[in-house]
C-alpha cells in the first residue's frame, strides 16, 4: 500500500512534465520535486560602502625577514676556483668520472624501477605495507628505548669513520 503511493505521489509530481498529445504546444514545464528558490543576491545587491571586518588575531611569534651580504651572498668565482683546485689536487680523475655516470646511471635505472612497480595493480601497496611494517620494526628495535638509541648513536658513529676512513 505504501509503494503504491510512492508511486503515485511521483506520478503526480512529473506528469506535468510530459505533454499529453503531442500536438500541444506549450512551454516547457520545469520538472523537479524540489521547491522554487529565488535567486542568489549579487555583489552588486550590496552597497559599496558596506565593508566586512577581518577578526583580528593576536600573533605571539613574528617573525621579520632581513638580509645580510655575509651570510646569503655565494661567490660564484670562489666557488669555481675551489671545485677547481680539488679537481686538479685528484690523482684518479677517471675513477671519479667512472663512479660519478655509474651515480647517474643508477639513478635513472632506480626510477624506471619504481615506474615498472607502480605500474602493477596491488603492488605498491603491497610495498607501501613492507614499508610501514618496516618503519615500525626500527622504532620498536632503535628508538624506543635509550639503550637502544645509544646503540644506533655507536653504529653511525662507527659507520662514519668506515666511511672517512679513520678507523
Amino acid at each position: 500500500m505504501a509503494a503504491a503511493s510512492t508511486s503515485m505521489a511521483a506520478t503526480a509530481v512529473f506528469a506535468s512534465c510530459f505533454p499529453l498529445s503531442s500536438t500541444t504546444k506549450a512551454a516547457p514545464a520545469r520538472c523537479s520535486a524540489l521547491p522554487y528558490l529565488p535567486p542568489r543576491l549579487s555583489a552588486i545587491a550590496f552597497p559599496s560602502s558596506l565593508k566586512f571586518a577581518e577578526p583580528k588575531r593576536s600573533s605571539l611569534l613574528q617573525v621579520k625577514a632581513s638580509s645580510s651580504e655575509e651570510s646569503g651572498a655565494v661567490d660564484t668565482s670562489e666557488l669555481l676556483t675551489d671545485l677547481k683546485e680539488k679537481w686538479d689536487a685528484l690523482d684518479n680523475k677517471s675513477t671519479v668520472i667512472v663512479y660519478g655516470g655509474g651515480a647517474i646511471v643508477a639513478v635513472w635505472l632506480s626510477s624506471i624501477v619504481v615506474g615498472a612497480i607502480n605500474s602493477i595493480p596491488l603492488l605498491p601497496k603491497i610495498m607501501e605495507l613492507v614499508g610501514l611494517g618496516y618503519t615500525g620494526w626500527f622504532v620498536y628495535r632503535y628508538l624506543l628505548f635509550k639503550s637502544s638509541r645509544k646503540e644506533l648513536a655507536e653504529d653511525i658513529e662507527q659507520l662514519k669513520k668506515k666511511i672517512a676512513g679513520t678507523e
